[in-house]
Protein backbone atom coordinates (compact mmCIF):
# COMPACT_ATOMS: atom_id res chain seq x y z
CA UNK A 1 0.00 0.00 0.00
CA UNK A 2 1.13 3.17 -0.99
CA UNK A 3 1.28 6.45 1.64
CA UNK A 4 -1.04 9.05 -0.21
CA UNK A 5 0.89 12.61 -0.32
CA UNK A 6 -0.95 14.07 2.61
CA UNK A 7 0.06 11.55 5.22
CA UNK A 8 3.73 12.16 3.33
CA UNK A 9 3.37 15.63 4.40
CA UNK A 10 2.15 14.97 8.10
CA UNK A 11 5.25 12.35 8.48
CA UNK A 12 7.78 15.09 7.10
CA UNK A 13 6.21 18.49 8.69
CA UNK A 14 6.26 16.53 12.40
CA UNK A 15 9.62 15.17 11.52
CA UNK A 16 10.99 19.00 10.89
CA UNK A 17 8.94 20.08 14.16
CA UNK A 18 11.22 17.12 16.02
CA UNK A 19 14.59 18.24 14.65
CA UNK A 20 13.46 22.10 14.92
CA UNK A 21 12.40 21.25 18.69
CA UNK A 22 16.33 19.47 19.64
CA UNK A 23 18.01 21.87 17.63
CA UNK A 24 16.15 25.00 19.88
CA UNK A 25 16.90 22.73 23.08
CA UNK A 26 20.65 21.86 21.84
CA UNK A 27 21.31 25.91 21.36
CA UNK A 28 19.69 26.57 24.97
CA UNK A 29 21.52 24.23 26.38
CA UNK A 30 25.00 26.14 24.68
CA UNK A 31 23.37 29.28 25.81
CA UNK A 32 23.26 28.11 29.09
CA UNK A 33 26.95 26.85 29.13
CA UNK A 34 27.88 30.07 27.80
CA UNK A 35 25.41 31.63 30.84
CA UNK A 36 27.29 29.35 33.11
CA UNK A 37 31.06 30.25 31.88
CA UNK A 38 30.18 34.02 31.96
CA UNK A 39 29.10 33.98 35.68
CA UNK A 40 31.87 31.89 36.76
CA UNK A 41 33.83 34.73 35.10
CA UNK A 42 32.46 36.82 37.53
CA UNK A 43 33.02 34.88 40.47
CA UNK A 44 36.76 34.85 39.51
CA UNK A 45 36.24 38.71 38.97
CA UNK A 46 35.17 38.93 42.49
CA UNK A 47 37.67 37.22 44.12
CA UNK A 48 40.07 39.07 42.57
CA UNK A 49 38.29 42.39 43.58
CA UNK A 50 37.89 40.87 47.07
CA UNK A 51 41.83 40.16 47.42
CA UNK A 52 42.24 43.76 46.08
CA UNK A 53 40.04 45.27 48.80
CA UNK A 54 42.06 43.28 51.19
CA UNK A 55 45.09 44.75 49.59
CA UNK A 56 44.11 48.26 49.77
CA UNK A 57 43.58 48.01 53.14
CA UNK A 58 46.79 46.50 54.78
CA UNK A 59 48.10 49.18 52.39
CA UNK A 60 46.51 52.35 54.23
CA UNK A 61 46.66 50.60 57.57
CA UNK A 62 50.97 50.49 56.66
CA UNK A 63 50.24 54.38 55.41
CA UNK A 64 48.40 54.93 58.54
CA UNK A 65 50.92 53.51 60.77
CA UNK A 66 53.66 55.25 59.35
CA UNK A 67 51.87 58.44 59.30
CA UNK A 68 51.18 58.03 62.91
CA UNK A 69 54.05 56.97 64.13
CA UNK A 70 55.73 59.72 62.89
CA UNK A 71 53.17 62.08 64.46
CA UNK A 72 53.71 60.82 67.78
CA UNK A 73 57.59 60.97 67.22
CA UNK A 74 56.75 64.49 65.85
CA UNK A 75 54.94 65.05 69.59
CA UNK A 76 58.06 63.59 71.71
CA UNK A 77 56.15 60.70 72.56
CA UNK A 78 58.39 57.59 72.81
CA UNK A 79 56.78 55.54 70.22
CA UNK A 80 58.40 52.31 70.96
CA UNK A 81 58.26 52.40 74.61
CA UNK A 82 54.73 54.12 75.25
CA UNK A 83 52.00 51.75 76.81
CA UNK A 84 48.85 54.06 75.24
CA UNK A 85 50.87 54.22 71.84
CA UNK A 86 51.28 51.01 72.04
CA UNK A 87 47.87 50.22 72.60
CA UNK A 88 46.73 52.81 69.68
CA UNK A 89 48.74 50.93 67.59
CA UNK A 90 47.55 47.90 68.37
CA UNK A 91 43.77 48.74 68.30
CA UNK A 92 44.15 49.96 64.73
CA UNK A 93 46.14 46.40 63.57
CA UNK A 94 42.89 44.70 65.48
CA UNK A 95 40.53 47.11 63.25
CA UNK A 96 42.57 46.21 59.95
CA UNK A 97 42.93 42.33 60.55
CA UNK A 98 38.96 42.67 61.45
CA UNK A 99 38.56 44.86 58.07
CA UNK A 100 40.17 42.30 56.00
CA UNK A 101 38.64 39.06 57.54
CA UNK A 102 34.89 40.94 56.76
CA UNK A 103 36.09 41.92 53.04
CA UNK A 104 37.67 38.17 52.62
CA UNK A 105 34.61 36.50 53.87
CA UNK A 106 32.10 38.77 51.72
CA UNK A 107 34.28 37.91 48.54
CA UNK A 108 33.98 34.52 49.02
CA UNK A 109 30.60 34.61 50.11
CA UNK A 110 29.84 36.03 46.59
CA UNK A 111 32.09 34.05 44.55
CA UNK A 112 30.48 31.23 45.91
CA UNK A 113 27.01 32.81 45.06
CA UNK A 114 28.17 32.95 41.06
CA UNK A 115 29.52 29.73 41.35
CA UNK A 116 26.20 28.21 42.66
CA UNK A 117 24.33 29.77 39.89
CA UNK A 118 26.46 28.52 36.96
CA UNK A 119 26.12 25.12 38.29
CA UNK A 120 22.17 26.30 38.32
CA UNK A 121 21.96 27.71 35.14
CA UNK A 122 24.09 24.43 33.41
CA UNK A 123 21.87 21.88 35.59
CA UNK A 124 18.60 23.70 33.99
CA UNK A 125 20.50 23.81 29.91
CA UNK A 126 20.56 19.78 30.67
CA UNK A 127 16.93 19.43 31.73
CA UNK A 128 16.05 21.44 29.24
CA UNK A 129 17.85 19.53 26.82
CA UNK A 130 16.44 15.83 28.28
CA UNK A 131 12.85 17.79 28.32
CA UNK A 132 13.44 18.11 24.01
CA UNK A 133 14.68 14.23 23.78
CA UNK A 134 11.61 13.14 25.86
CA UNK A 135 9.10 15.97 23.70
CA UNK A 136 10.93 14.16 20.44
CA UNK A 137 10.46 10.62 21.22
CA UNK A 138 6.84 11.05 22.25
CA UNK A 139 6.48 12.99 19.05
CA UNK A 140 7.72 10.20 17.08
CA UNK A 141 5.46 7.40 18.58
CA UNK A 142 2.62 9.70 18.20
CA UNK A 143 3.05 10.35 14.58
CA UNK A 144 3.48 6.72 14.29
CA UNK A 145 0.14 5.85 16.13
CA UNK A 146 -1.12 8.90 13.87
CA UNK A 147 -0.11 6.48 10.81
CA UNK A 148 -1.13 3.49 12.34
CA UNK A 149 -5.03 4.98 12.90
CA UNK A 150 -4.99 6.61 9.20
CA UNK A 151 -3.86 2.84 7.94
CA UNK A 152 -6.22 0.84 9.38
CA UNK A 153 -9.36 3.11 9.06
CA UNK A 154 -11.68 2.38 6.13
CA UNK A 155 -12.70 5.86 4.16
CA UNK A 156 -14.19 3.41 1.32
CA UNK A 157 -18.03 4.02 2.75
CA UNK A 158 -17.98 7.46 3.25
CA UNK A 159 -19.68 9.20 0.34
CA UNK A 160 -18.90 12.76 -1.55
CA UNK A 161 -21.58 15.34 -1.38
Amino acid sequence: MAIDPFTMALFALKGYSIIQGLKGASADQRASELNAFNTETDAERSKIEARQRHNDRLDLYRSNVSSNFAAFSAMGRDVPNDQSVKAFFKKQREVATTDTARSDFMGAAEAMKYRQQASTLRQEGRANMAAARLRAFSSAINVTSDYSNIKTTDYSNIKAT
